[in-house]
């Protein structure tokens, strides 16, 4: 673990000025490494707990199938085949409901497998269940109360279905050319958007109930997770995103005011608290919301959407501070549980969500200084 901390360290002070050292691409090595590791890890140590295709499982599928992109092995591809084959290439139905997002967060994978194999079955149902939503519409209520919305959750009324229902409906637009299912996602996004984004402060309230919430030092309530869950579904809109589509530039002011205001709160051990504007109330480092923010980042640097100089010094800290969160083994700690706010939680704990933000930022950590082939 020390060896691998002054690689990455060396590979940083290579970055600082803004300009890639030459032998940077010898520290690629270390960052697959430690992703490879961390997911064997999780597959070697399944969660039960939670249905194979919840939303919790689906988004360490995400970040398998970016580390898949990238390993040598087939064995991380091979996996999330199986998966697939296993769950019969079908959504999840744990709300009873065709319109949860967090039931479709699952097809961003069979999307992306099916663009690599293109057989039929691994879009059958999603197909399905997302031509039945367009063909029965119902209102966009955003109001967060089963007692004054029996729709509270089959609208995108909660900021994390930015990352789960999104992504999936523009890869299932990318796998079929159904420009409705593209339609669908950004139309509902920026519906969200408008309920739940703070314009002054460039971030994201979790749902209304926060509205008018306060922390102890009297900031506004926004949830580090919840908020690394709309950026990490902004990177996986705007990859689908047509490049000439009529909002892609709303979609990419949005992404660089959020950057922004997320680079200012990182704390200086590298990593972000659970509650960004009120760190001092939530002391404990956590890797879930750190990861999607640092997957973002890095994103944001590859794709020329970032100022090199200014972000890619945070990007490898967050990614260090993120590596030192690593068991021998394999483990990524310092997780916070399945939860809507801000919360206190045992440093050791770990969920497959935050090892599919690990390996999301690790994917685009790694093409910041892999073999260019591997850069997009």
């Amino acid at each position: 673990m020390k060896k691998l901390h002054l690689l990455l360290v060396g590979a940083a002070a290579g970055m600082i000025c803004g300009c890639v050292s030459p032998r940077v691409e010898n520290r690629a090595p270390a960052v697959l490494g430690v992703m490879e590791r961390v997911a064997d890890w999780q597959l070697a140590n399944p969660n039960l707990k939670w249905e194979p295709t919840l939303w919790t499982q689906a988004t360490f599928y995400a970040g398998a199938l970016a580390l898949a992109d990238l390993s040598a092995s087939p064995r991380f591809h091979d996996a999330m085949m199986k998966m697939g084959e296993t769950s019969g290439w079908k959504l999840c139905d744990y709300h009873k409901s065709p319109y949860n997002a967090d039931d479709h967060c699952i097809g961003q994978s069979y999307a992306e497998l099916y663009l690599r194999h293109h057989d039929p079955r691994m879009l059958a149902a999603m197909i399905e269940r997302f031509d039945f939503v367009l063909a029965h519409p119902i209102a966009d209520n955003l109001v967060f109360d089963r007692t004054l919305n029996p729709d509270w959750r089959n609208t995108w009324s909660w900021c994390d279905a930015l990352f789960m229902g999104p992504p999936a409906w523009v890869r299932l637009y990318a796998a079929t050319g159904n420009k409705a299912y593209l339609d669908f996602a950004v139309e509902k996004w920026w519906k969200t958007s408008d309920f739940l984004y703070e314009a002054k402060e460039h971030l994201y309230f979790r749902d209304n109930t926060f509205f008018a919430r306060r922390e102890a030092n009297g900031e506004k309530v926004f949830w580090s997770r919840g908020n690394g869950w709309v950026m990490g579904g902004l990177v996986r809109v705007l990859q689908f995103l047509p490049a000439k589509h009529p909002a892609r530039a709303r979609f990419v002011r949005q992404f660089q005011e959020m950057a922004a205001r997320v680079l200012a709160c990182q704390q200086p051990d590298g990593l972000w608290r659970a509650s960004l504007l009120d760190p001092a109330s939530y002391p404990l480092k956590e890797t879930s919301g750190s990861g999607f923010f640092t997957y973002a980042l890095a994103w944001g640097v590859n794709q020329r959407l970032l100022d090199r100089a200014e972000y890619e010094p945070a990007v490898w800290k967050a990614w260090q501070a993120l590596v030192d969160c690593v068991t021998p083994e394999g483990r990524l700690t310092h997780v916070q549980p399945v939860g809507a706010n801000p919360r206190q939680f045992d440093p050791e704990a770990t969920e497959v969500y935050g090892v599919g933000a690990f390996l999301l930022a690790g994917s685009e950590v790694y093409r910041m200084v892999g073999p260019a082939k591997t850069r997009r």
